[in-house]
């Protein structure tokens, strides 16, 4: 004699994904500073700015950064690696680490005051 057994119904439930969430702070930790040079003048007249950012940061995460410490949003966000350099201080060899910097490009009507 066979055993029947009741089919259960089975529903595929598909759960939505987590917002990525940032730490209040994490802002601060991705743009470390402004940079001001010349060629970071000449490119702020074309709404172009340069910050130093940490070596782990991405061009969405400086986009968030920038969006939640100025209020505007980035056209386009561009990287650049800087080398570490060897340097000879009083005849000891060291190395003047490298990083990261990035240049942010916002509308015409955008405007971020550098001091």
């Amino acid at each position: 004699m066979a055993v029947i057994k009741e089919k259960k119904n089975t529903e595929i439930k598909t759960v939505a994904p987590k917002a990525l969430r940032e730490p209040s702070g994490l802002s601060k930790t991705i743009l470390l500073q402004p940079r001001i040079t010349e060629k970071a003048s000449f490119l702020a007249e074309r709404n172009v700015y340069a910050f130093t950012v940490a070596r782990d940061a991405t061009k969405q995460s400086i986009a968030r950064a920038i969006q939640k410490l100025y209020k505007f949003k980035p056209i386009k966000v561009r990287i650049v690696q800087i080398p570490s350099k060897k340097v000879f201080v009083r005849g000891k060899v060291g190395v003047k680490s490298g990083g990261k910097k990035a240049y942010v490009y916002l509308s015409a009507s955008d405007k971020i005051e550098l001091v």
